[in-house]
């Protein structure tokens, strides 16, 4: 069953039909782009449900490595007598190719990375495209085009490097045009988008913040709505989509538990009780959360630990409104991908607001649910949300408590909250932040001997971490300049107490993560 918000959201826009491919958000964040809406659906998706949803036209995403793996996911032929326009890409290729009675060859060799292509008929798709590269990832290759479709592009090892039927409105390229190393592959997407699907480029942040009101409104009518306010950029933005959906009907509720970073508290209730004036209650509970993290070093157990006292926080704030029907997540459209793929290994559940229970008496409220985390942003900037937090790098729900490698204290919080300050201040200074998609300070709790003023020191260690990634599920360590690096180091340990040594983690995902914990 597809998600029922898909019913308004889709006419007009494009489907990509997931084969298991990791490229296939990424596929539907390119057509996004462009400024059509695009969601990514199961390839076993009933074709009815399709019909219903009325697309524009349909992308097949790239998938296993063939078509003729034992349990290879197929193409259920149905979705191509639909009548909307049919782009295949990569095992899509292959898949339709398979469907239509052409031929995939087994060649055993392939095509990895960049690729020459030969264009060998400018109709359609290629017609004024200069297209000389692209990417590749692929064993198998079509060897025979099904009847009617004419060979539009070849390349050293794919005889059919893509292909067209323009009368039947179906499409397919073996590359992958998704990707930046396929220079002209937005120039192709948009002549589908565009020429063939004839779509209308509509999906602007204006538009999803008139829509989303829309829907706010006709599902809470006249009730009144709370929302778990973690400071993030996801919470905070789907707060102010409902405030201006419902006004005062809404109360934030931020429960801060002492994890998070420096003024990070007093930055949220800047914002919202001062700037945007939502009412807001401030719940300080750094030491009933100390109190139970006390001793707890497993990393699993703190996360347990401070899920399961935020919920009986929020809990207890939120019963004192009395039985509020409405509770606001800032739920992402990469959560719902992640938690419920049925092609792509399961990388995890999502319960966005500190884990709250399934069996809570209350309906969520989820504005942000056809959003990616980059147009979260956008959105979040044409509501005036301050740049600070519309740009703040992610950031764990435990906070700090993760990045104490060891027993959490109110000692390490400070010292590692000062430390982490310093990081961030420089960081920012260089003109990094944004360049990087996370950087912080760790803390592990081991001493090590130093020499200050011509004093033995026995003190803390603190790790430098920053990295750059597209979507956190593979990272590089950041080659942060070395004078940088010798600012961050004097500065921690001559202005944070109890630091003595700064190292850096240069360490990739994988092997390892980017936390530590």
């Amino acid at each position: 069953m597809l998600d029922p918000a898909l019913a308004s959201a889709v006419p007009g826009g494009v489907l990509v039909v997931d084969f298991g491919a990791q490229y296939a958000q990424l596929i539907a964040r390119r057509i996004r782009e462009c400024r059509v809406f695009s969601a990514v659906v199961p390839h076993d998706v009933d074709p009815a449900e399709v019909a219903r949803l009325h697309p524009s036209g349909l992308v097949l995403s790239g998938g296993p490595a063939s078509v003729y793996e034992p349990g290879a996911p197929a193409l259920n032929a149905a979705l191509l007598e639909l009548g909307v326009p049919v782009l295949g890409i990569c095992y899509g290729l292959q898949a339709m190719t398979l469907a239509l009675g052409g031929e995939v060859a087994r060649t055993g060799a392939g095509e990895f990375g960049k690729t020459p292509i030969t264009v060998t008929e400018r109709e359609s798709l290629f017609r004024e495209l200069e297209a000389e590269t692209c990417w590749m990832s692929h064993r198998d290759a079509v060897s025979a085009a099904p009847e009617g479709f004419t060979v539009t592009a070849t390349s050293p090892d794919a005889p059919v490097a893509a292909m067209e039927h323009p009368g039947r409105g179906m499409y397919g390229v073996q590359f992958h045009p998704e990707v930046v190393h396929t220079p002209f592959g937005t120039d192709l997407l948009k002549a589908f988008l565009f020429e063939v699907c004839d779509c209308t480029p509509t999906w602007t942040p204006v538009h999803v913040i008139e829509d989303q009101v829309a829907r706010i409104r006709a599902q809470v009518g006249d009730e009144r709505v709370i929302c778990a306010l973690s400071g993030g950029v996801d919470s905070a933005v789907a707060a102010l989509l409902v405030h201006k959906a419902v006004g005062d009907r809404l109360t934030c509720i931020f429960v801060d538990h002492g994890m998070l970073r420096h003024g990070e508290g007093d930055q949220v209730e800047e914002a919202f009780g001062e700037h945007f004036h939502v009412p807001l209650v401030h719940v300080r509970a750094q030491e009933h959360f100390l109190s139970h993290l006390a001793g707890v070093t497993e990393p699993e157990e703190k996360r347990k630990i401070i899920g399961r006292e935020f919920i009986r926080t929020f809990e207890a704030e939120s019963a004192k409104l009395g039985g509020v029907p409405f509770l606001v997540q800032g739920t992402l459209y990469s959560d719902v991908i992640e938690s419920g793929s049925r092609d792509a290994a399961k990388i995890k559940s999502h319960h966005n607001v500190g884990g709250l229970p399934e069996d809570m008496s209350v309906e969520l409220v989820e504005p942000l649910r056809q959003l990616f985390k980059d147009e979260v942003r956008v959105v979040g900037e044409e509501l005036g949300l301050p740049e600070r937090m519309v740009w703040r790098q992610p950031f764990p729900g435990p906070g700090l408590a993760i990045r104490i490698i060891g027993d959490v204290t109110a000692e390490r919080l400070e010292i590692l909250r000062n430390a982490d300050f310093v990081l961030q201040e420089e960081i920012r200074r260089a003109g990094l932040y944004r360049e990087l998609w996370q950087s912080f300070a760790v803390l592990p709790a081991v001493k090590s001997v130093g020499v200050q003023g011509d004093e033995r020191t026995y003190a803390y260690p603190v790790v430098i971490r920053a990295v750059t990634s597209a979507d956190a599920m593979t990272a590089e360590w950041a080659r942060l300049p070395y004078d940088l690096l010798e600012r961050i180091s004097n500065r921690i340990i001559n202005e944070v107490p109890g630091v003595n040594r700064v190292v850096l983690d240069i360490t990739s995902k994988p092997p390892g993560t980017i936390e530590w914990e």
